[in-house]
């Protein structure tokens, strides 16, 4: 799947989750519906799906329950909206941080060292996405979807920059760029993993540093 692919999936995926409960509201809404959105993310982040109430989510949103429901549809579509814009968001600021840095590899790196020295708090959370899979994509294909569409752009997006590595030299020439693309996606999601589970500043910055030594040239 290529990356316009994958992001036309997100929003075709997002779409069909809660367009047509939004198109079917006459009123004109009295608060911002990206806004409230946007206050459920931490809440079921941090609660999961099933631990998060609905008097949770108006709470944190700032908005009645029957607005709820009339924006979103339900507690389900709400948090594969959440979810969609969080993964979004993860992916667009991981593409950001590849563009900045000074070369492909040293981005990586930056990447996985700054995983590895988020604060203690955050660290405890854990990743929504990886959350998300853990909790419910045995169970609920909209979230698996979710997650594969998001994996691939994640993939594309790395992909691309370890080509790029490998052009201007920082990569080793011998590395398959999609075989890579795909450990170095699989160390960050195992990275959160560890994090969440405890694992120390000190252990995660030496599974980021093997991860970028793999890719350097020898």
């Amino acid at each position: 799947m290529s990356r316009e692919e994958a992001v036309a999936s997100l929003f075709v995926l997002d779409s069909s989750v809660y367009n047509a409960h939004t198109l079917r509201v006459a009123r004109p809404k009295e608060f911002d519906r990206e806004e409230a959105l946007r206050r459920a993310i931490p809440i079921f982040w941090e609660k999961g799906f099933a631990g998060t109430s609905t008097d949770d989510l108006v709470g944190a949103m700032g908005i009645g329950r029957q607005s709820l429901y009339d924006t979103f549809g339900d507690k389900r579509r709400l948090f594969l909206a959440a979810l969609r814009t969080y993964n979004t968001d993860g992916i667009t600021a991981l593409s950001r941080k590849l563009r900045a840095g000074p070369t492909a590899l040293a981005a990586i790196e930056r990447i996985l060292v700054d995983l590895a020295e988020v604060r203690e708090k955050a660290r405890s959370l854990g990743c929504m996405g990886v959350n998300a899979i853990c909790e419910m994509a045995r169970e609920d294909a909209d979230v698996r979807a979710l997650t594969e569409t998001s994996a691939a752009l994640l993939e594309a997006t790395l992909t691309d920059a370890i080509e790029d590595g490998k052009a201007k030299g920082d990569v080793s020439p011998t590395v398959d760029s999609r075989a890579a693309a795909r450990f170095i996606a699989a160390t960050l999601s195992g990275m959160k993993v560890q994090a969440k589970g405890g694992a120390s500043t000190e252990v995660l910055r030496d599974v980021a540093a093997f991860a970028v030594d793999s890719l350097r040239p020898r």
